[in-house]
């Protein structure tokens, strides 16, 4: 097998340069992990194309030596995504970074795989005009429409899903397609099977992303925030499912636990009270912000919420949001030398404030460190798990804690992922999840795009 890597190597090189090829120990290491608590697989080789034409002909060169693919955007995944299970290749996508085909007047632009969320909005400015989802970390924006990524404000503006509207496709024989034709961007279509949403959400399994056309949305006249202490997890959970059943077009609605509204105050140096909270931003016209906002003062109020604490500077806002999406390290200091890992389970809302408060009883019971944080808005929320992953006996009850809290979503017809997708550690739920028939449809569907077997092999089926 040695003399076919070295011989790919040498073709990869008559592609790529020798600086588009790496075998540096560090490198590979580098490309071998994600943010997960999964180990670091190192591929065998990182190849960085500078074009789609590359990543082709790249493509081709693995099929024919039959070497596994492993796409990488910016390596800030959640589920092991980006590790290589069986060696292989990794296709750096960072150095495809250009923004393309912009077209204000239609809210839609195209970009290329190494751009991030954050790289595309600073594009922006000056518009009028920006991306909204926003899963916390500045990721690759096709590696967020490979696992479906969406965050704070995707009860409003939806997830990757809704907001995609072709793919640029490199298959596992190197062959390039569009998925739904080359070129085309309507906001809507009925034209055949939907395959720009097969991709979204196919983790690198099925093709590699090398562009995407993207809605974008206005940037609304106003926006404000406010924070809500409420004396139960029960009392906030039931607010925000009145809120949205009222039909207030609320932009972001994120839940934190007294646990994790405590760490937040240590992190960011605040002073909320340390009970269940409700972190809630409004998007419009000043007129209509203010009827949102009766609305849900009211809503609040009488679920014993206490007084709004409002943010309506753009600096007292950014302060607020830094707080939400630091939460991850915030829930880690509060056990310096741990680790921490993120569930993400979705019920419909009506169940969500039966299964957080079970959450929670189950984390006392079985003496484990899991603040909790959650879009509540769209039914998802996550236990920050923060562990010694020294301790095999605290990991194997961690381990357990987390399958319990899947299979009670699942109890509930929801889901074992709301955003972070299934990767390596939640293949097995997946099959609870979807039933032995669709399993099998997703594994024709594989064997039919990539009868090798090369496409981010070991993750997802």
């Amino acid at each position: 097998a040695l003399g076919t890597l070295e011989r790919a190597i040498a073709a990869f090189r008559s592609v790529s340069g020798d600086e588009g090829v790496s075998l540096g120990e560090a490198v590979r290491e580098q490309h071998g992990r994600d943010e997960s608590v999964h180990k670091c697989r190192p591929p065998d080789v990182v190849v960085f194309p500078r074009c789609v034409e590359e990543v082709s002909a790249l493509a081709k060169i693995c099929h024919q030596y039959q070497l596994p693919i492993i796409p990488f955007g910016t390596g800030t995944g959640l589920e092991g995504g980006v590790g290589a299970l069986k060696g292989g290749v990794c296709f750096s996508l960072r150095n495809m970074d250009e923004v393309l085909d912009l077209h204000q007047e239609d809210f839609d632009v195209t970009v290329e795989p190494g751009v991030t969320r954050k790289a595309l909005n600073s594009y922006l400015r000056g518009t009028g005009l920006w991306f909204p989802i926003d899963p916390g970390a500045d990721a690759s924006l096709c590696g967020m429409a490979a696992t479906s990524a969406s965050g704070t404000n995707a009860v409003r503006y939806g997830t990757m899903r809704e907001n995609v509207l072709n793919l640029e496709v490199v298959l596992a024989d190197g062959s390039v397609f569009h998925t739904a034709g080359r070129g085309r961007r309507p906001r809507k279509t009925s034209a055949g099977y939907n395959l720009t949403n097969l991709f979204v959400g196919s983790e690198g399994t099925l093709g590699i992303l090398t562009k995407a056309t993207l809605r974008l949305y206005g940037i609304p006249e106003s926006m404000v925030s406010a924070v809500c202490s409420f004396p139960s997890v029960q009392a906030a959970v039931d607010s925000t499912v009145q809120i949205l059943q009222t039909g207030v077009p609320i932009a972001r609605i994120e839940f934190l636990d007294d646990v994790m509204i405590g760490a937040c105050n240590r992190f960011n140096s605040l002073s909320y009270p340390v009970t269940p909270t409700l972190f809630l931003e409004f998007h419009g016209s000043s007129k209509s912000l203010e009827e949102q906002v009766s609305i849900t003062e009211e809503i609040t109020r009488e679920n014993g919420g206490g007084d709004f604490a409002w943010a309506e500077d753009e600096e007292m806002r950014a302060r607020l949001w830094k707080a939400r999406h630091d939460a991850w390290y915030a829930a880690q200091a509060l056990r310096p030398g741990c680790k921490a890992y993120s569930t993400d389970v979705c019920v419909p809302l009506s169940c969500l404030p039966q299964i957080i408060v079970e959450t929670k009883e189950d984390l006392m019971r079985n003496h484990l460190t899991g603040p909790i944080a959650g879009h509540v808005g769209d039914g998802n929320f996550h236990c920050i798990m923060v562990l010694d992953p020294d301790d095999p006996d605290e990991v194997q009850r961690v381990h357990e804690f987390t399958e319990r809290l899947a299979r009670r979503a699942l109890a509930m017809d929801g889901t074992c992922t709301g955003e972070h997708g299934v990767g390596l550690g939640k293949r097995t739920l997946l099959r609870e999840e979807l039933g032995p028939q669709a399993m099998e449809v997703m594994q024709r569907l594989k064997a039919t795009l990539d009868p090798k077997n090369l496409m981010n092999p070991g993750k997802v089926l």
